[in-house]
């Protein structure tokens, strides 16, 4: 899964039931900028130029509304437990912290 910041009105989630992977990807914004978007949707905030918290509420509601695979839930799940062996999962479960990458690819 990834969470798009491509402008700041512009924050998308994609690839949604590839949950093998997370990340944030940003297109032409600034770290401030990006923040801002992030907070508008409801899905985090930067925490450095090069690592992200995302809202895990936010990213489960935005994610699980645009899969159709019955399984999500259970794989959702055990992301989760993957990134909390990791000590991804921060703020007693209610953040995810993710590697921020170019969304040029």
């Amino acid at each position: 899964m990834i969470v798009e910041v491509l402008g700041p009105d512009d924050v998308r989630v994609v690839d949604v039931d590839d949950l093998t992977r997370l990340h944030l990807a940003l297109g032409v914004v600034d770290a401030a900028e990006a923040d801002a978007a992030l907070r508008a949707a409801g899905l985090g905030r930067m925490d450095g130029p090069d690592d992200a918290v995302l809202d895990t509420a936010g990213l489960r509601t935005a994610a699980q509304a645009q899969t159709r695979d019955a399984g999500w839930a259970g794989a959702w799940a055990g992301m989760l437990g993957y990134a909390e062996q990791h000590g991804w999962v921060v703020e007693g479960g209610a953040g995810i912290r993710v590697h921020v990458e170019s969304a040029a690819g």
